[in-house]
């Protein structure tokens, strides 16, 4: 049987990974991994993580499974992280779920089942597992224009124009905030047009938000989903706390479905259904950390202090690296990234610049020029904008 089996397709950013190991180059820079760093090249486990881990060492009691949808306490932290008051609580279901990933690979199953014919509209560029997951399910995909390659910016009108064709029972699927991979991300005028454009479309959203905190502030970065989420009767959200807790390997996230309050309690057992069919129980001990942290006032606090600290080290990288660029070139044209939000930007640059970078400076990032500011520190900055012009980007 297992001798029928075709290699799959490698992953490119995990290739990259390796390729960035073996380099024996001690200058070389790693700016492809998606995970944050400090500026020492760690990722830390956070102030209030390490606390709460601590606390809940001392009084956990049992590791039996938790509910097939996740604590029910988790669940409802994240709905407030989230939503705010954006959505009446008789509107919710909610299930924890194995990271981001998880909740977007539940969202699309669940997708399928109400709607087998759904199309699902994705931006042009996205996160290519969001592509991967929904061709293993076999479902359908529409590409709607976002990134203008030359301004580095979203291109509203051409994303308004292909999603005014999307058809009631069609998902359009949006990024909450830091777009991943090109940084470039709609304003709230924008969010509320493509509100309006789903009223008429009857198209339902979906919104992946993984990095809420990471962009201009952690309500601020909600600001999208809590527009959609007020204005649209159903919505699915999958919220992943990888990267804001930074607790990546505890596998933490939650997909989150709006419906009518008379279609919840089938919704919430659809989800729970769903769950018990992919991995029974979620896992719990990142959940609980989130819950404990997002409870308890001194733990928030802390956290969200760090958390800001995270956020406004990787605007100041990319303020050195945009003005760098200028003073380097003599042009504005690279602005862009200190406009740009989150981990990512786009360079814009062609495979051959990328390759050359990887090459002759040892700077490493994914195929199609995204850079993670993350993987930036002071001195390092000035060292990737010579480079970045020594390719002729």
């Amino acid at each position: 049987m297992l001798g029928t089996l075709k290699p799959q397709p490698a992953d490119k950013i995990l290739q990259l990974i390796g390729q960035f190991k073996a380099d024996p180059r001690t200058d070389k820079i790693d700016l492809g991994v998606g995970v944050y760093k400090d500026a020492t090249g760690l990722t830390p486990v956070m102030r209030a993580v390490k606390a709460a881990e601590k606390q809940l060492w001392e009084v956990e009691k049992t590791k039996t499974y938790t509910g097939l949808a996740g604590e029910p306490e988790y669940n409802a932290a994240m709905a407030r992280l989230v939503l705010g008051d954006a959505a009446a609580a008789d509107r919710i279901s909610s299930v924890a779920t194995p990271g981001g990933t998880g909740a977007c690979r539940q969202a699309f199953e669940l997708i399928r089942m109400a709607n087998p014919e759904a199309s699902v509209w994705v931006s042009d560029p996205t996160w290519p597992n969001h592509l991967s997951i929904l061709k293993y399910l076999g479902m359908k995909v529409e590409p709607y224009r976002y990134f203008d390659g030359d301004t580095r910016a979203v291109d509203f009108e051409a994303m308004l124009a292909d999603l005014a064709a999307a058809k009631p029972g069609d998902v359009v699927l949006l990024h909450g905030c830091c777009h991943n991979p090109t940084g470039a991300n709609l304003t709230l005028p924008q969010w509320q047009a493509v509100a309006e454009l789903l009223e008429k479309t009857g198209a339902v959203p979906m919104i992946d938000i993984a990095y809420q905190g990471f962009g201009d502030g952690l309500e601020e970065d909600a600001a999208g989903v809590r527009l959609i989420a007020s204005r649209r009767p159903e919505v699915l959200i999958a919220a992943s706390c990888s990267k804001n807790f930074g607790i990546y390997r505890e596998r933490t996230g939650a997909l989150i479905a709006l419906s009518e309050p008379a279609n919840r309690e089938v919704t919430q057992g659809t989800l729970a259904f769903l769950n018990r069919q992919n991995y029974s129980f979620p896992p719990d001990h990142g959940a609980r950390l989130v819950t404990m942290i997002l409870t308890d006032a001194a733990l928030r606090a802390d956290w969200q202090a760090e958390l800001e600290e995270v956020r406004r080290g990787m605007l100041g990288l990319r303020e050195q690296l945009a003005k760098e660029l200028q003073t380097l070139s003599g042009s504005d044209r690279f602005g862009f990234i200190a406009e740009h939000r989150g981990m990512f930007s786009r360079l814009g640059a062609s495979p051959d610049q990328v390759e050359r970078l990887k090459t002759e400076h040892g700077i490493y990032m994914v195929g199609d020029s995204r850079l993670n500011i993350a993987g930036l520190n002071k001195t390092t900055v000035p060292i990737l904008a010579r480079a970045i012009l020594d390719v002729g980007i």
